[in-house]
């Protein structure tokens, strides 16, 4: 640890923001005092415990401090939640794999249990696996900020009538955080969560990482190949983020993604009106969709006492049409709703929503609202410039793309509690390096479109990149398709990436191994936010 400390923080000092640091570029080496600090930060040794009494004893949780901002690492302190299942082979050991399920604001302490559960013994004796809680999230000092349901609703539809009460909400949920947790919020950052990557790093006596990254955690991995590309080993990058588009653009992308999905839900319908009568035409099955749309306007549909909207339905087909079958099989049942006939509730989830399942070993006195708190904090303070102050921009942008993206432009595009967000505390991280990793990617994916992998892609020119064809769902690995598990498990294996960019075609059986992933029965929490489809 000697010689591991002063590496940590020369590299961390590489990457803690200067005084004015030029966007995307580490800052200037910061001060003796700052390395000084942050070698003591190195040198914690994590007591080890087993992390819940119905957990395997081999599945540890201790934690550690970290600085609140990196810039004053001599200031206040927060927690980390660090979790570990090590090798059943000490001596084929290669070091850690680190990984997180996406978010922002995802718990990421039980991860350990799903990765002994998913990666093969040819991956597994390699690495100890190694969870987090991100700063401000679970266990690692949660934030809050006393919201109530309502106001975590935050997909809302544009309407003229309401708008106004829109914009209130957007910047009464503002002020709270500013209230509640206002020291705190401008920190809790992609960048200081891959600083504390780094740190717990150097706690653990590792010169680089592996690394797995869902959603949102491809691009926290991908920040920190650019703020510490020497200490990164084996990265895989599954069902990515644009970083140029974090966040707002995101956001906008599950609209404009849905558009050729539901094209190709209506001709898929439409193939099969026999079996499910809902036109025999695309025309007409967007037609039949509509009508009903505007049905549910002029009058909701009743689900045992849950009231349907036309814009519930807009909203619960821009998840569903990425998997045709699904997608038609609920919106039938919602017909016979509407026409007041018995209907299989099991198939209306896209519409009525499911109830989200807490993580093992999740902290009891986690904020109700904390997993929304951290959403925002995240997606507000790692680009503010890229969110307007003028609440008549998003008016604009809502009307302009409800008339692009019908389905779901409004929702995405109207006003968001960042229009009243204070300063980013950081320029935004330019991602462009030549790191090795290995981009996964579904071709219908409802969070992160085909587009926004293969554009982490082009960032990371080291990288190789699995295209699944025909691949439905958020979240590719693992899915029993020997293509694409066959490559993640020998990347990982080891650590050759393909010679060249590989094409998989998904199957009937790897496509219905995605859903189900989705859906975990035995496993705590999921890689994919399909339980949140208001994440990534």
């Amino acid at each position: 640890m000697a010689t591991l400390a002063p590496a940590f923080a020369a590299s961390t000092a590489t990457a803690a923001p200067a005084a004015a640091p030029s966007a995307g570029t580490p800052s200037a080496v910061s001060s003796p005092a700052a390395k000084s600090v942050l070698d003591r930060y190195a040198k914690q040794k994590p007591t080890w415990k087993r992390c819940d009494a119905e957990t395997p004893a081999a599945y540890q949780c201790a934690t550690v401090k970290v600085p609140l901002d990196y810039r004053k690492p001599g200031g206040k302190r927060i927690d980390l939640a660090i979790s570990r299942i090590r090798t059943a082979e000490p001596g084929k050991r290669r070091g850690i794999l680190l990984s997180n399920p996406g978010g922002p604001g995802g718990e990421g302490l039980w991860m350990p249990l799903m990765m002994k559960e998913e990666l093969p013994k040819s991956v597994l004796k390699s690495y100890d696996l190694v969870g987090f809680d991100p700063r401000g999230v679970g266990r690692s000092s949660p934030v809050t900020c006393n919201l109530t349901p309502e106001e975590e609703n935050w997909l809302r539809p544009y309407k003229a009538e309401t708008y106004a009460k829109d914009v209130a909400w957007a910047s009464t949920v503002a002020d709270k955080c500013r209230e509640k947790m206002g020291d705190r919020l401008p920190h809790i950052t992609t960048r200081n969560t891959a600083r504390d990557l780094d740190l717990v790093r150097a706690i653990l006596g590792e010169k680089k990482i592996s690394y797995f990254g869902y959603s949102y955690g491809t691009y926290l991995g991908a920040v920190y190949t650019q703020l510490f590309p020497r200490r990164a080993d084996r990265f895989v990058l599954d069902s990515a983020v644009d970083p140029e588009r974090a966040w707002r653009g995101m956001i906008q992308w599950w609209a404009e993604g849905v558009e050729p999905a539901f094209d190709r839900w209506t001709g898929w319908a439409a193939e099969r009106s026999k079996t499910y009568g809902l036109g025999d035409t695309p025309k007409k099955v967007e037609g039949t969709f509509w009508d009903l749309v505007a049905q549910a306007d002029e009058e909701p549909i009743d689900l045992d006492g849950q009231l349907v909207t036309g814009d519930d339905i807009r909203s619960g087909m821009r998840a569903a049409v990425f998997s045709p079958q699904s997608a038609t099989e609920a919106f039938v049942e919602l017909k016979k709703a509407a026409d007041g006939k018995p209907v299989a509730t099991e198939k209306l989830k896209a519409f009525t929503g499911s109830e989200e399942r807490g993580a093992a070993g999740a902290a009891v006195e986690t904020p109700a609202d904390n997993g929304t708190a951290s959403f925002w904090a995240v997606v507000c303070g790692d680009n503010s410039a890229v969110w307007s102050r003028d609440p008549e921009t998003y008016r604009r942008d809502a009307i302009e793309d409800k008339g692009r993206y019908p389905l779901f432009g409004d929702f995405a595009s109207s006003i968001k509690p960042c229009a009243f967000w204070g300063k980013s505390a950081e320029p935004v991280t330019v991602v462009k390096n030549k790191v090795g990793s290995l981009v996964v990617q579904n071709e219908w994916d409802s969070q992160t479109p085909l587009p926004s992998g293969q554009a982490l892609h082009a960032q990371l020119r080291g990288s190789k990149m699995i295209t699944v064809l025909g691949g439905e769902g958020h979240g590719v690995y693992p899915s029993g398709n020997t293509c694409t598990d066959g490559a993640v498990n020998r990347y990982l294996a080891t650590g050759k990436l393909p010679a060249k960019d590989v094409t998989c075609k998904a199957t009937a059986t790897s496509n219905a191994q995605a859903r189900q992933n989705e859906k975990p029965d035995a496993l705590p929490g999921s890689p994919v936010p399909e339980r949140a489809p208001n994440r990534f």
